[in-house]
């Protein structure tokens, strides 16, 4: 019969999971200066 406990132990942290639980916090900062650095451009060459 299949194991149907789940076993961690042999496998290895997954680095994606781990970006990926700090997404919905980093893509808004980033968003947030992309924005005010694309503004800055437009006023500075205007």
């Amino acid at each position: 019969m299949s194991n149907h406990t789940p076993s961690n132990k042999d496998q290895a942290t997954d680095p994606v999971e781990e970006v990926v639980s700090a997404m919905p916090i980093v893509l808004p900062l980033v968003g947030a200066v992309l924005m005010f650095l694309l503004a800055f451009i437009a006023v500075k060459m205007a």
